[in-house]
C-alpha cells in the first residue's frame, strides 16, 4: 500500500490494513489464521484471497468453514487480487482481503 511492503502478507478490510505476519502457506489456511479479518459489520459480502505470486486453490474446508459464515471466497494471484480489490471498493463493496507474500 503506497509505499509500505508487507514482506508477510496483507489483511484488507474496508476501514482497515493490518501487516498478516503469522500468513500460513495457502495448504495450512484455516479461518483462524485471518484473525479478526471477517468480524466486520456489516459481514463483508466476499474475501479476495490472494495466494501469492500464482492462482493456488485453498484447502476445500477453509473454503466451506468460510461460506458457512456467510462469506464466499474468490481465489486468485496477490497481484490479480490486489487490483480486483482497488476496483471492487471504487464500487463501494463492502469486501475484506487476505494477502499473502509473493
Amino acid at each position: 500500500m503506497r509505499d509500505t511492503v508487507f514482506p508477510g502478507g496483507l489483511l484488507l478490510t474496508p476501514e482497515s490494513a493490518l501487516p498478516w505476519e503469522d500468513c500460513p502457506a495457502v495448504e495450512a489456511l484455516t479461518p483462524v489464521a485471518l484473525g479478526s479479518l471477517c468480524d466486520i459489520d456489516p459481514k463483508p459480502e466476499f474475501m479476495l484471497l490472494g495466494t501469492g505470486s500464482g492462482l493456488i486453490q485453498p484447502p476445500r474446508a477453509f473454503v466451506r468453514a468460510m461460506e458457512e459464515q456467510g462469506i464466499g471466497v474468490d481465489v486468485m494471484d496477490s497481484r490479480a487480487a490486489a487490483r480486483a480489490w482497488g476496483v471492487l471498493r471504487a464500487e463501494q463493496r463492502w469486501i475484506v482481503a487476505a494477502l499473502m507474500p509473493l
